[in-house]
């Protein structure tokens, strides 16, 4: 079970895909309220540890434990994690041609938080203080899911349904990619005000320091070859982009 003031438990993690082993041994502990950072190189292990926590169905898990919030995720389907509080926002989230924004909300919305948060006024009331944090128009809930968004349209739109739906744990992949300074800017603030002073918890997975310079994690891991190297404060991201991961390796 999870410690007392952990709301996410990772616990010895092995896992990987087609016989592949990526993950080799990953221990972390996530608490209400923060936001917590893993960097690393390409092929470390950072978007498997991502679809591991959400259940995508073609990677395996060896050993280990992931718990959030009292309850072993590893048991669960995908669908389930997604109702217990699970969120996963997509480094490249598909598009949905003939499906409205506006309709995508307020069904992920009930189908998540239930029907009476999906409703009338309340529903309209959070939807309009979300879209008005991220300056998002409302010409935008009238066309269809990320079909014709630019990069930044769609890392909104993600960070846009985070902040309706209010998970548990949020898993943002890279959701730095493509945006511009001012963007990062408008999604770091959606985020904070998601995670920050709640029940709520968030893990970021970056190759940049830019995101983590307006989100302040409380701890950033460094990921190696499925293996959690170094866990520091937002300091260590900094290193990391002035310094890159040489040292770490020679350590």
């Amino acid at each position: 079970m999870a410690g007392s003031n952990a709301l996410l438990e990772i616990k010895g993690l092995h896992a990987g895909i087609d016989g592949n082993q990526i993950l080799k041994g990953i221990d972390l502990e996530i608490g209400p309220g923060e936001i917590h950072a893993i960097m690393g190189r390409n092929g470390s292990g950072k978007t498997t540890t991502a679809n591991v926590i959400m259940g995508h169905p073609e990677f395996e898990v060896e050993k280990g434990e992931v718990i959030l919030d009292g309850e072993d995720l590893l048991e669960m389907e995908a669908w389930e994690r997604a109702r217990a509080g699970v969120f996963l926002s997509f480094q490249y989230p598909q598009a949905v041609p003939g499906l409205q924004v506006g309709n995508f909300l307020r069904k992920s919305v009930s189908s998540i938080r239930g029907e009476e948060a999906a409703k009338g006024s309340i529903f309209r009331e959070d939807l309009s203080k979300a879209m008005e944090s991220l300056d998002v128009p409302r010409s935008f809930l009238a066309r269809y899911v990320n079909d014709g968004f630019s990069g930044g349209e769609k890392k909104r739109f993600e960070i846009l349904q985070l902040m309706l739906l209010k998970p548990k744990l949020a898993v943002l992949d890279e959701t730095d990619s493509g945006l511009d300074i001012d963007g990062i800017r408008t999604v770091s603030e959606g985020i904070n005000a998601a995670i920050r002073d709640s029940d709520s918890g968030a893990l970021i997975i970056t190759h940049y320091s830019r995101i983590l310079e307006h989100i302040n994690p409380d701890k950033v891991h460094v990921l190696m070859d499925g293996i959690i190297v170094s866990s520091g404060g937002p300091e260590l991201a900094t290193k990391l982009e002035e310094q890159g991961y040489e040292w770490l390796q020679q350590e």
